[in-house]
């Protein structure tokens, strides 16, 4: 019995017992790690997979939604423009009911003048003289420089 008591409480026995315990320990951590580990894994799959569905799922109408930002503003400036626009052609049109503003415009586009007033037209003579083919043309009509151009740009 003293060779049992002895080989029990030997430093050699009990270092080798406390590493069987260690070692069992070690490994029933590591089984119910794996154990977690593994139902985590499934469970960060399954989340990667929601996550991805979503992703696609999502993707084609963010990008829709993202590039038609440049078709929106164009149109609410062309919309702003219309208004604008519109705001003009009313002003134009409360003018045009004005007799005065009548008179004016068929004065300076027309030419037109009341009864009893005379119309004076200044010719400048320098611009006369290019319209009949004066010195600067050579003394010919405008059409025959025209043609003498076209003819001269087929020659080498």
């Amino acid at each position: 019995m003293a060779v049992k008591d002895r080989d029990r409480f030997s430093t050699t026995t009990r270092l080798r017992l406390l590493g069987e315990q260690t070692a069992a320990r070690v490994y029933r951590s590591q089984n119910r790690r794996q154990a977690r580990r593994s139902r985590l894994t499934g469970r960060a799959a399954f989340l990667a997979l929601v996550v991805c569905s979503l992703v696609v799922v999502l993707a084609y109408p963010m990008r829709q939604y993202i590039s038609q930002g440049d078709q929106i503003a164009e149109q609410q400036r062309l919309a702003r423009d219309a208004r604008a626009r519109t705001e003009e052609l009313r002003d134009e049109k409360a003018r045009l009911k004005d007799d005065a503003y009548i008179r004016r415009l068929a004065r300076e586009h027309l030419h037109y003048v009341m009864p009893g007033e005379t119309s004076y037209t200044v010719i400048d003579p320098d611009a006369a003289d290019a319209r009949r083919g004066g010195p600067g043309a050579g003394g010919k009509p405008w059409h025959s420089n025209l043609w003498d151009g076209i003819d001269s740009a087929d020659r080498e």
